[in-house]
């Protein structure tokens, strides 16, 4: 947990002039990292310009949200400001805790400048936006390039569908390197981008779970082999031992969010440097991996302040800009795409233009409209049904069953 403070002498001498009154003009910005590299750039500006001191508090992505939904159910401890990922997006515009941006700021004015399906993502079912998107999560794969090129596989044709990515994983493992951290991540990655129209993540247009489709089938399929050759090194994500596979060389691919550039040269392996490259997903997919909104808890004493970071952070092109090229969090504002920071070398990927590719994916991503139970769903699909068919050998139609009826009875009363 980090607590970040400025002083209002400190205030001053940015240039605030000293008669601001500290007491109606200091928020909070609770988030989770790589945030607060983020901020570390973006406020000293912003309060320079505003006069407006801003602390942030910094939880891991989990604990963060563990505690954000205590915060909005019980009407306290939340931060003026707040983070909340795509995932909880849905349920927490749903608990009724957050601001309405729409009514209260014109957010709406804003909607031709992000790309709608986001700008979907963080509207109420009464079609007001409760959340600002500050950046996106293009779904990409990140593969190590000195692995790739001493095991002889050509990215092009491990990419091109599903028994290719398997085909090269069975090369990879000839050299002792496993293909991923983990087959979950290859479930997931199928069941976020291969949505039908008309569909949720878990849910059909009509609240009922569609979980048992044959989306969610191959999904699991394709995991499952990949588990039962042994293929991936059974890694959760945001363990030690996944930051350690990373710096050793463990997995030669990770499927993901753009984002995960910023965490891999930022503080998880930065000494891996050049030996990186980026990709579309395998199988033509395209898909979001993630992606943050803004929000205003309904329990803020300032929330106008609170909006004005807000707008600063996510309106502001050369602010979303700053914010991608600090910690690779991809803009959610579209006008920041034709800039030239997109046509620069990444060193961390060996010189490659990958902010040309997480643009094309960004572009080709569809809408998918969250439901206030998809928090439930992912947690009874990914946590539990999709770990008992990996781990335990559980048969797929059965745990998707049983998940469907899970899934039915934990949202009746949501």
């Amino acid at each position: 947990m980090k607590l970040k403070t400025l002083t209002l002498a400190t205030v001053t001498a940015l240039g605030v002039a000293s008669t601001v009154n500290a007491a109606n003009s200091e928020i909070r910005f609770d988030g989770f990292p790589d945030f607060d590299s983020s901020l570390k750039v973006l406020l000293p500006d912003f309060e320079k310009e505003t006069g407006i001191k801003v602390d942030y508090l910094m939880n891991n992505h989990g604990d963060h949200h563990t505690k954000l939904t205590t915060n909005l159910a019980t009407g306290s401890g939340a931060g003026d400001v707040i983070v909340v990922d795509v995932e909880k997006i849905g349920p927490f515009v749903a608990s009724g805790g957050l601001v309405n941006l729409s009514e209260n700021y014109g957010a709406d004015k804003y909607a031709e400048s992000f790309a709608p399906y986001a700008w979907a993502q963080g509207k109420g079912a009464d079609g007001d936006v409760y959340g600002m998107p500050v950046d996106l999560g293009p779904g990409v794969m990140y593969y190590r390039t000195d692995v790739f090129e001493k095991a002889g596989i050509d990215l092009n044709e491990a990419i091109k569908d599903w028994d290719s990515y398997i085909k090269a994983g069975e090369e990879l493992k000839k050299k002792d390197v496993y293909l991923i951290a983990s087959a979950a991540d290859v479930a997931q990655a199928i069941i976020f981008t291969t949505v039908p129209e008309g569909e949720g993540l878990y849910f059909d247009k009509d609240g009922n779970p569609v979980v048992t489709s044959e989306r969610f089938v191959h999904a699991f399929e394709v995991a499952k082999e990949i588990r039962d050759k042994g293929l991936d090194a059974r890694i959760l994500a945001w363990s030690n031992e996944w930051y350690e596979g990373f710096r050793n060389g463990t997995f030669a691919t990770q499927l993901s969010g753009a984002w995960l550039l910023g965490h891999l040269n930022n503080w998880i392996a930065p000494e891996t440097a050049g030996n990186w490259g980026v990709s579309h997903l395998p199988d033509g997919i395209y898909g979001s991996w993630g992606g943050s909104f803004l929000s205003i808890p309904t329990q803020s004493k300032h929330q106008d302040e609170a909006w004005k970071l807000i707008e600063y952070m996510t309106t502001k092109r050369d602010i979303q800009l700053k914010h991608f090229e600090t910690i690779a969090a991809f803009p959610a504002n579209t006008t920041t795409y034709d800039d030239d920071l997109f046509q620069e070398e990444v060193a961390f990927l060996g010189g490659q233009k990958a902010r040309l590719l997480f643009a094309d994916v960004a572009k080709n991503i569809k809408p998918v409209a969250p439901a206030k139970g998809d928090h439930v769903a992912r947690s009874i699909i990914l946590e539990n049904a999709l770990m008992e068919v990996l781990d335990e050998g559980k048969d797929i139609e059965t745990a998707l069953k049983e998940a469907e009826r899970m899934i039915k009875r934990r949202t009746r009363n949501l």
